[in-house]
């Protein structure tokens, strides 16, 4: 079963998805890294010379490339849900986990990179900024069901939550086709 690790940009997804993929022996995925590979160029050039509607795309082929590799941990880009197309492709064989942290604390952990993130540029200050953008996603991180904050918890904390949960899921994974098959009544 695949870990996808979405969420706001500065939650942790490429932090805690290293340490996941490496305690697991797993191979780990940055769809924002595969989105560069395609392109040739960063993100930020990405945006900047080709637009987001360029980078959206991109970021489907990379979500589908990373989702071929069966069980990876993968970690999205912060926008990646906003496309159902990806939705519908990371949540098939795998474990959806958002993770959170409070806009002040994602603003302390990208201030030092914000100006190379597209998103984030605009007349507000950065955490009005993040707060608009988080806003504006609600929707989309309030549909995962599990969600793990980040903000006051260490990044080999939130890999124990995320490999627990796996294992919960994959423990439920393997009892459902029992259940099916088992006669009606409860009888063996």
């Amino acid at each position: 079963m695949r870990v996808v690790l979405t969420g706001f940009m500065g939650t942790g997804k490429t932090a805690v998805g290293q340490r996941v993929a490496q305690r697991l022996g797993r191979t780990f995925v940055d769809t924002d890294a595969l989105v560069e590979g395609l392109a040739g160029k960063s993100v930020q050039r990405i945006f900047a010379e080709d637009g987001e509607a360029r980078f959206r795309e991109l970021e489907r082929t990379a979500v589908e490339r990373a989702c071929a590799l069966g069980d990876a941990v993968v970690a999205t880009g912060g926008g990646a849900l906003l496309d159902e197309r990806n939705v519908g492709a990371l949540s098939r064989d795998g474990l959806l986990v958002c993770l959170v942290a409070d806009p002040r604390t994602i603003a302390r952990r990208v201030r030092a990179s914000a100006t190379e993130r597209p998103l984030l540029r605009g007349g507000a200050s950065l955490v009005t900024r993040i707060r608009e953008l988080l806003d504006e996603r609600a929707h989309v991180y309030a549909r995962i069901p599990l969600r793990i904050e980040t903000g006051r918890r260490s990044i080999e904390q939130v890999s124990d939550e995320v490999i627990a949960a796996l294992e919960h899921s994959m423990r439920g994974a393997a009892r459902r086709p029992e259940a099916a098959s088992a006669p009606a009544g409860g009888e063996r």
